[in-house]
């Protein structure tokens, strides 16, 4: 059972207050603290499960998170789907503003075949993310990975706090793409296929004239 001193998951003065007024009526209320686990995936976002139990049986690999009178128990396999959520009470009720989102399908062209990235052109951008962007922009929960290698383009994908992100063009053009194109002078361009409207993947799109 771990509990860190930076929290994984932001909860508003509205939520607890909301949680707390719910526990109060439960009896042994001191002993139940809100459990938190991503449940499964719809309409390209997380879905949610969210209950009151007994602080006690959470897990070593469990994290603890402690909001005054309130402990929130995060479930070891949904901890890095929440990284930098925020747990909020509107009037719609419980709102979970996560900037994480579930990663598309892999969906190309039907009549391609599944792209090669095992070449030597393509493990070298492989290189480029995996030692200097993907350390960079992990630190708000952002990965990029290497599509496929096409006609000197390169296409990317970009996941956790980059998808959906407002920033990612520019975290593209300004990063990304720079980083690959003065290393790598064999790739003209970088492409980001990321879907991030949530919708269906626009893989290789990009790629048509």
């Amino acid at each position: 059972m771990d509990q860190l001193v930076e929290p994984i998951l932001e909860i508003t003065d509205a939520a607890r207050d909301k949680i707390l007024e719910v526990r109060a009526a439960e009896a042994d209320e001191a002993s139940l603290a809100l459990w938190v686990e991503v449940s499964g995936e719809q309409a390209g976002a997380y879905t949610y499960a969210m209950e009151l139990r007994p602080l006690a049986g959470a897990g070593d690999a469990d994290v603890v998170q402690r909001h005054d009178d309130l402990s929130i128990v995060l479930g070891a396999e949904s901890v890095e789907k929440l990284v930098g959520s925020t747990l909020d009470f509107t009037s719609a009720g419980m709102v979970m503003q996560n900037p994480n989102k579930p990663l598309p399908p892999a969906v190309g062209r039907p009549d391609m075949p599944e792209p090669d990235l095992s070449s030597p052109l393509a493990q070298r951008v492989v290189a480029v993310l995996e030692e200097q962007i993907n350390p960079a922009i992990a630190s708000h929960g952002g990965r990029a990975d290497l599509v496929a290698v096409e006609d000197g383009a390169a296409y990317l994908r970009l996941s956790g706090g980059c998808q959906g992100c407002g920033m990612a063009a520019a975290t593209l053009s300004q990063g990304i793409e720079v980083a690959i194109l003065e290393e790598i002078p064999e790739i003209d361009r970088v492409i980001d296929v990321t879907d991030h409207a949530s919708g269906t993947n626009p893989f290789f799109e990009a790629a048509k004239k």
